[in-house]
């Protein structure tokens, strides 16, 4: 029977998942798996405690949003250790990617006598920040600075805070010249942002990148080109469905690494928690991570 060791972060919608939690641990508990629970002080400490726990043999689950998710999975990606995940965040993107239930007692199933199998992450390379290793996406554009003011809602949670913030965020935003260079290819690109895709979905469901794949070694590189404001709503609408991709604004690139800069201070996140601004690369780690999905 499996150990599991819980992470949960207080700081960053704790309360939520340390309910979620309650449920899915009584039902490893009743099935005879041992479960300890570990209360990080940050998303780095979250992914030391990841680290020791997955040394030890233990599964690690994420317990919270996509940011925990990022800091226990890069921690864990290239150890051989096994992730899980119990999504109780804002936008549970990964988790929707894994096709993960929400059901508890299904979840927990997966948990107890699901297969690991191997997911690639995200190495994070810039010139301000260590290097991380983040599952998600990097974005670089308006949508980072739409999710930095997600982040900062008091009020609103959910889709409601991603989308307040994307009003925001386009009204103020004026287009980047973007250099985007893929495989050693350089690419121009004039426009609100770009997108290097490990998941198909980002900011609470959207559909970024709906080829991508979580298994395929590759990252999507979707690139959303100037179009006047009115456009780039109906464009926001359509990341509902994954329709925008088949717009003459959007180009979509793949490949195993990508460097991103711009000629103006341009930030860019990663899973939701990264603040920072360009440059920053990006580059695939096939296969890095073992998961229970």
């Amino acid at each position: 029977m499996r150990e599991f060791t819980a992470v949960v972060n207080p700081t960053a919608g704790g309360a939520a998942g340390a309910a979620a939690l309650l449920v899915v641990a009584r039902l490893l508990r009743e099935a005879g798996a041992g479960l300890r629970t570990e209360y990080s002080r940050s998303l780095t400490h979250a992914g030391e405690l990841a680290r020791e726990a997955g040394g030890q043999g233990h599964v690690v689950l994420a317990v919270g949003g996509d940011g925990i998710a990022g800091a226990v999975g890069g921690a864990l990606s290239g150890t051989g250790a096994t992730l899980g995940l119990v999504p109780a965040g804002r936008g549970n993107d990964f988790a929707r990617a894994l096709d993960l239930p929400t059901d508890p007692a299904d979840l927990a199933r997966i948990l107890l006598h699901g297969e690991p199998s191997p997911v690639d992450t995200i190495e994070v390379e810039s010139a301000v920040h260590d290097r991380t290793v983040v599952l998600g996406s990097v974005y670089a554009g308006v949508d980072a600075l739409a999710n930095r003011h997600a982040n900062r809602s008091r009020l609103l949670r959910g889709a409601a805070s991603y989308y307040a913030g994307g009003l925001r965020a386009v009204t103020t935003w004026r287009p980047a010249r973007y250099r985007v260079t893929v495989d050693g290819v350089e690419h121009e690109h004039l426009g609100y942002t770009v997108v290097a895709a490990n998941s198909g979905y980002y900011g609470s469901g959207r559909v970024i990148a709906p080829a991508a794949r979580v298994d395929d070694g590759l990252l999507e590189i979707v690139m959303i080109r100037e179009a006047p404001r009115r456009l780039f709503f109906t464009l926001m609408n359509e990341l509902g469905t994954g329709a925008h991709v088949d717009r003459p604004e959007v180009g979509i690139l793949r490949g195993r690494e990508v460097r991103i800069s711009a000629d103006r201070e341009v930030p860019y996140g990663a899973d939701g928690e990264v603040d920072a601004v360009l440059p920053v690369t990006a580059r695939v780690l096939p296969g890095a991570l073992r998961v229970l999905r």
